[in-house]
């Protein structure tokens, strides 16, 4: 056993003065806790007019632009590279911390053996709640979603918008992989191929299951004490956004199995899958028929949707990989073939035998 850790730098990433007021907000939650942070950094993605205003109107934090590539996976990178805490706290710029947020997430860290702990999320609604939006899907809004633990108990992965990872941990390991993460600049990608291109991250899930792999043994604790309220915007509750994030974590979930398998890129799906998702169906219509409540017929057609939208995200995603491979062969195989057509003169290739056979014999 070991004490709890007070050494926490918490780390904001933003990208847009669009959320300038739910930046400050986030900043100044961090200031109120109980439990006072080692430093604040506020990491600026790619956008030099917010990083001047935040360096001349937020005091007291320390201002750094991403310095990787542009992306949420970079801008976490860049703030790694510059925290002097033992822990590191992320937290969304547009999420506020509960007063007890820090001091909770340290408690946690008991153990070595304690990798990263992640906290519970809580909906910030700019409006009313829509009636037809399963809490079974919280995770389409960044937030705790139904089927979650209960209380404190190891998890696959924490949630970015809510989570704190030992430094040396995150050193280590390589940080966040770049190829993942939420990347708000489309205007590389034509229409056509946005269907076929992951958006919204999974930056985290990929870096706790490399952790895992890596080090056996480590613990992701979550915690339902270290809460956060993260905001939810108008175009988040939207049907279309609903259906499109589905697709795009399905995207996301294919790349994960390319990387780490089936069994470990979608072991907490499975049980979501058929366990989670079929007593949403039940409870809303139980809700429907039994309680006239006729919302329950939106809800549990919204969770079937859901996972059909994320199904078709995967396929399409696991077959466009494929499709990439197989050029990605192609391209090999034909740079080979080029480099047999221009092989140098009979004499010369045997003269580099001879050296190689002599550099050989030298060693031997």
């Amino acid at each position: 056993m070991v004490h709890a850790t007070h050494d926490i730098s918490v780390i904001i990433c933003a990208y847009t003065e669009k959320r300038w007021e739910d930046l400050v907000a986030a900043v100044e939650s961090v200031r109120k806790q109980t439990l006072t942070a080692a430093e604040i950094i506020i990491v600026i993605d790619h956008n030099p007019s917010l990083l001047l205003r935040v360096r001349e109107n937020l005091q007291g934090v320390l201002a750094v632009e991403n310095s990787e590539s542009k992306g949420l996976s970079g801008a976490r990178n860049s703030g790694v590279a510059v925290a002097q805490g033992t822990i590191l706290a992320f937290l969304d710029d547009d999420a506020i911390a509960r007063p007890d947020w820090i001091e909770n997430l340290s408690a946690c860290y008991t153990s070595n053996n304690i990798v990263g702990v992640g906290g519970k999320i809580e909906p910030l609604w700019s409006v009313d709640h829509p009636s037809w939006f399963p809490s079974e899907f919280n995770w389409v809004i960044g937030c705790t979603y139904q089927g979650m633990p209960m209380k404190d108990t190891p998890v696959r992965n924490v949630i970015g918008a809510n989570m704190s990872i030992r430094r040396d941990i995150l050193t280590s390991i390589g940080g966040f992989r770049t190829s993942f993460g939420c990347n708000k600049d489309e205007g590389n990608a034509s229409a056509g191929w946005r269907l076929f291109q992951h958006y919204a991250g999974d930056e985290e899930t990929e870096f706790c299951i490399r952790v895992s792999q890596q080090l056996p043994g480590s613990v992701w604790l979550y915690t339902t004490s270290a809460v956060i309220r993260h905001r939810v915007s108008v175009q988040r509750t939207h049907r279309a956004y609903f259906l499109w994030r589905c697709y795009d974590e399905g995207l996301g979930k294919a790349s994960l199995v390319r990387l780490h398998n089936t069994q470990v890129g979608l072991s907490s799906e499975r049980a979501y899958a058929f366990k989670v998702l079929p007593r949403g169906v039940v409870r809303g219509l139980t809700d429907a028929l039994l309680h006239r409540e006729l919302s329950g017929f939106a809800r549990a057609g919204a969770i079937i949707a859901g996972l059909c939208a994320t199904i078709t995200g995967y396929v399409v995603g696991r077959i466009s990989l494929h499709i990439v491979a197989l050029r990605n062969t192609d391209l090999t195989v034909r740079h080979h073939q080029h480099t047999w057509e221009v092989l140098p003169p009979i004499e010369v290739q045997q003269q580099g035998r001879e050296d190689g056979l002599k550099k050989m014999l030298d060693h031997a």
